[in-house]
This record gives C-alpha cells, sequence and structure tokens, in this order.
C-alpha cells in the first residue's frame, strides 16, 4: 500500500510560489501542471466516482473489443514514446480504423 501525501505536495514552497494562498490564476499560463497537482483528491477527499469508472472503462473496452474490428491506418512500427501527463499518454496518438462486427446487430437491438 502507498500512502500519499497530498497536503504537503500541495503546499511544497519548492513547487508553488506562495503554496498557502488561493491562486487560481496560477493555471492559466497554459503550462502543463499534472506532475504538481492531485486534482481528485486523496483518502477520504477522494473522487468519489472512482470505483464506478474503473469497473466501467474494464466493460467499454471489453465491449469496443468485441464488437468491432480494429485496423492500423499505416504499416510504419508503432511509437510507443510516452508524452507528458499523469496518466502517460502516447507522445504519437495512434491512429486505428474501426469495422462493426456482424454479431453486433444480433447484440445491439
Amino acid at each position: 500500500m502507498v500512502l500519499v501525501n497530498a497536503w504537503a505536495i500541495h503546499r511544497d514552497p519548492q513547487l508553488w510560489d506562495d503554496p498557502e494562498m488561493f491562486k487560481p490564476e496560477r493555471f492559466k499560463s497554459g503550462e502543463d501542471l499534472s506532475h504538481k497537482l492531485m486534482p481528485f483528491g486523496m483518502g477520504r477527499r477522494a473522487c468519489p466516482g472512482a470505483g464506478l469508472a474503473q469497473r466501467v472503462v474494464g466493460l467499454t473496452l471489453g465491449t469496443l473489443i468485441q464488437c468491432f474490428e480494429w485496423k492500423r491506418v499505416g504499416e510504419e512500427e508503432i511509437d510507443m514514446t510516452e508524452g507528458k501527463g499523469l496518466t502517460m499518454p502516447k507522445f504519437v496518438p495512434l491512429e486505428a480504423m474501426c469495422k462493426t462486427r456482424s454479431i453486433v446487430n444480433k447484440l445491439l437491438p
């Protein structure tokens, strides 16, 4: 189990100028601050929809795999370089085409 001290991270003077003050204008610069901020909270004040979201993402991914045939747009090797961000996005997004499988007409009326 990992315990994160979000209070200390959000009030670290090495990360923020005047960390004790409420300054929403800090985020208007357009700079990527995702490595400094945990917007959904931790512990008892965490996102109340996180459990539901984790269940729905698995069901959605399973439905996409079962109901569609997927093909890559290009034939070049897939670039697995990571971009900046909290969720580790791909630096170069993967492009794919989908085609509905014939079974979908029987599953979804």
